[in-house]
């Protein structure tokens, strides 16, 4: 994400909220190469793309294929059809309005025997309803002590603050 245009609008997610301007784009692939999909996500999200992902789907004459969905402002829109169009092999893209609930998010340090580890907390009307350790500073902290890395991750969520108001 760094170096993206998701960066720049990063801290607009700290409150709950909803995104009513929201596209959701879907195309069908079937003819193309996957590192081809994974340069296309890397363009789509530097554009701005809220969220890629791919899901594997069978076509017509149970041909494999890859159903690419993307998320987006409507005010990049045409941005993300063009890289769609010049990235892929596909004739036509669906689209249409969604909304997004977006629950308010905080950052909070949590310690463990091994080191401290930043924690994302979701906030759904002032009670915390998720939390995810970051990722790096768990793997840091597993290579460093050579441990398992779910142990971590257990250790960290053993010690939440899951139901709590903020």
């Amino acid at each position: 994400m760094k170096g993206s245009k998701n960066m720049e609008n990063f801290f607009d997610h700290m409150e709950e909220h909803e995104d009513v301007n929201m596209i959701k784009l879907e195309v069908n692939i079937d003819d193309i190469s996957s590192e081809w999909l994974g340069y296309t996500m890397d363009k789509l999200l530097k554009e701005g793309a809220n969220d890629v992902f791919y899901v594997p789907i069978f076509m017509k004459k149970n041909r494999p294929a890859y159903m690419m969905q993307v998320l987006c402002d409507q005010k990049i829109l045409e941005n993300i059809k063009r890289i769609i169009f010049e990235e892929t092999t596909t004739l036509g893209i669906r689209y249409y309005p969604v909304t997004v609930h977006r629950l308010g998010r905080r950052f909070v340090e949590r310690k463990t025997p091994w080191g401290v580890v930043k924690i994302k907390q979701g906030i759904y009307n002032g009670q915390i309803v998720q939390e995810s350790p970051e990722y790096e500073d768990c793997k840091n902290i597993a290579d460093r002590h050579q441990i398992p890395l779910k142990k971590i991750y257990d250790y960290v969520w053993k010690k939440g603050y899951k139901g709590k108001e903020t």
